[in-house]
């Protein structure tokens, strides 16, 4: 009896410290999956540190409670829905509206067929959509009637700017120019005349 006792008792310590150690190895995984699974779900660390404290304080009930309690999706997740959300905001804001009626149009759209608003308008030349507000195709280069290219100017030899040195008009003056002549031994000398004076012969130079 005394024997079967002995290893009976023997077995028992050894079952015994197996499962304590089996227990303490899962008391020690879980804290440590518990610390990798908040770090991926939250980026505030007194968060991450109570989590850890929690199952390690109270082991299996306090993994239960961090199940219940922890962020439902991770910071990765939560990236990627970001990420969406930005795109379809993005596509929203892209798609053109009419200026007529605020519906959604289509780029190649010339004209809108819920309030026939006129959207773009045809080049003369390549016939491409171009903008109401543009006077020059921008896939041929070619000017709107009315428009003149700059460079097609300064070839030309033409310019927008006005004759800043325009003819006087005497009608519109009111002057006239009158020459006075005075006769000398080589030439005659021409001498203007302004407003309604007598022109008066130059004295010929002495000795002439």
């Amino acid at each position: 009896m005394n024997l079967e006792t002995i290893l009976f008792s023997d077995i028992s310590l050894t079952l015994t410290a197996i499962a304590a150690g089996f227990l303490a190895a899962l008391w020690l995984s879980l804290a440590v999956w518990t610390f990798r699974d908040i770090r991926r779900r939250a980026r505030d660390p007194f968060t991450r540190i109570l989590a850890v404290l929690l199952v390690l304080l109270l082991f299996l009930p306090g993994l239960l409670l961090y199940l219940i309690l922890r962020p439902s999706i991770t910071l990765e997740e939560e990236y990627q829905h970001t990420l969406e959300e930005e795109a379809l905001l993005q596509n929203i804001e892209d798609t053109p509206l009419c200026p007529g009626c605020n519906r959604r149009i289509q780029p190649d759209w010339m004209v809108c067929p819920s309030c026939h608003t006129l959207l773009k308008k045809r080049c003369p030349n390549c016939s491409k959509l171009m903008e109401l507000p543009w006077n020059l195709c921008p896939y041929c280069a070619t000017a709107l009637p009315g428009v003149r290219l700059e460079n097609e100017t300064h070839e030309n030899g033409l310019t927008d700017l006005p004759d800043e040195s325009p003819a006087v008009n005497e009608n519109e003056t009111g002057e006239t120019e009158r020459y006075a002549a005075a006769e000398s031994d080589d030439d005659w000398i021409l001498i203007p005349r302004a407003g309604n004076e007598d022109p008066q012969p130059e004295t010929p130079p002495p000795g002439g």
